[in-house]
């Protein structure tokens, strides 16, 4: 196995092989210097911090048809074959989904910057992946989110651990429904990945960095030639259990009447998934 979630330089000329790589072998790569605007990272960190903290967040509670909205610690959901719910809460942001309007300018442009990575990180795949995947995919991998509404950007935030919490995880043990993920750094540490031999590994969090790791859908394309890692937000102990933790995922999805395989498409798979989330 690669040995481990050292961060690849963008601007690399091998950069291209070595996140694919690491794709294949971890299922999780690090970046420094993809295009993503730091201080607006920053920006969006202080002021949904803020939301979090105020009565405003209850006025936007999720629609359960559409999955937008704000999802409350009672609503957070859990990992799949787990009974307790994470020790979280989040928004969902979609371009056409409610937001207070004072957040969305930042957010609006953030989603933008986040897409145009994907699709350059979905080309690198497509560029470095044998040349037999490429021919039992139904259209090419990057393609697959164009004209997508359905991609997620989750603001989420795991408050501090109260003294009696000592059931569950930030977020327990799982893997992604979606093609990849892509993060920049959270406020705070505790994500890990899970290594092929079962230890855990941790992600770094220094500011700067984007984690991009595999979710289910790339996996059911690629027929587990790209798996999808299951990772986990641990919690703190100490003084840094009182600490907040902001993190930013974006989840690219298709659209949703991709073919993903034999068995499913985009919107067959999500469905499938959401309901084993207890959210649907």
């Amino acid at each position: 196995m690669t040995s481990s979630l050292k961060p690849i330089d963008f601007s690399a000329a091998d950069a291209p092989a070595r996140f694919t790589e690491d794709l294949r072998e971890i299922g999780f790569a690090v970046l420094r210097g993809a295009p993503l605007d730091e201080d607006a990272i920053s920006r969006i960190y202080e002021a949904w911090l803020a939301f979090f903290q105020s009565p405003e967040k209850t006025a936007f509670r999720y629609d359960r048809e559409r999955q937008d909205g704000f999802f409350s610690t009672a609503e957070a959901e859990h990992a799949k074959g787990e009974t307790l719910r994470d020790l979280k809460e989040y928004f969902h942001y979609y371009p056409w989904g409610r937001c207070p309007e004072a957040l969305r300018p930042d957010l609006e442009r953030y989603y933008a910057a986040v897409l145009a990575l994907g699709q350059t990180l979905l080309g690198w795949v497509e560029a470095n992946a044998p040349g037999s995947l490429a021919q039992q995919l139904s259209e090419p991998l990057s393609s697959m989110i164009e004209a997508s509404d359905v991609s997620l950007l989750r603001i989420l935030h795991y408050p501090p651990l109260e003294e009696t919490a000592g059931e569950g995880v930030r977020a327990a043990a799982h893997a992604d429904i979606n093609l990849l993920t892509i993060l920049p750094a959270a406020s705070a540490p505790g994500l890990e990945v899970k290594a092929r031999d079962g230890r855990w590994l941790s992600v770094p969090c220094t500011p700067g960095l984007v984690v991009v790791n595999t979710g289910d859908m790339l996996q059911e394309a690629t027929d587990g030639f790209f798996p999808s890692t299951v990772h986990r937000v641990v919690n703190p102990r100490g003084e840094e259990a009182r600490q907040r933790r902001l993190s930013l995922p974006l989840f690219l999805h298709p659209r949703p009447e991709v073919v993903l395989s034999s068995r499913h498409s985009a919107e067959s798979y999500l469905n499938q998934r959401l309901r084993e989330l207890g959210v649907i």
